[in-house]
């Protein structure tokens, strides 16, 4: 159908001539009321928005002389975390001369990725940022 005639029935039908494929050949138009396409439109980027997962990252901290009790209740949430589907990043913040201890930190933090190893994968292996030696896991997909 030509434009013209096209245009002609979307003004007797007192509706809008809208067009929804430009780039096919011919390009597609159709005859809607256009405020209500706009409406639809965004309505259905609201509910794919929605519908998108987010992301969320909890940190946890660790000093470089960590007690086992302090590591075991750190653990624990980290598996709670890993379990409710949020990513994991564990740093080792080394105060002051505590950076010496870059060894006993580097072992904390592969220790901490493989007690968690059934609940979660490593993304990022322990690396020194600064102050902070940070390794990052992620949750493993639920069958």
């Amino acid at each position: 159908m030509s434009v013209q005639d096209a245009l002609k029935l979307a003004d007797k039908m007192e509706l809008d001539l809208v067009e929804i494929s430009p780039t096919a050949d011919p390009p597609v138009c159709r005859i809607v009321d256009y405020q209500k396409f706009l409406y639809q439109q965004k309505k259905k980027q609201k509910e794919i928005k929605a519908k998108a997962t987010k992301i969320v990252v909890k940190e946890i901290r660790f000093g470089p002389n960590t007690d086992d009790h302090d590591y075991n209740f750190k653990l624990k949430h980290a598996i709670k975390f890993l379990e409710e589907g949020a990513k994991v990043r564990a740093y080792v913040f080394f105060k002051g001369r505590s950076i010496l201890f870059k060894e006993q930190g580097e072992v904390l933090l592969l220790r901490f990725a493989n007690d968690l190893e059934e609940f979660g994968k490593v993304d990022q292996l322990p690396r020194l940022e600064g102050k902070r030696m940070i390794i990052a896991l992620s949750p493993k997909k639920k069958k």
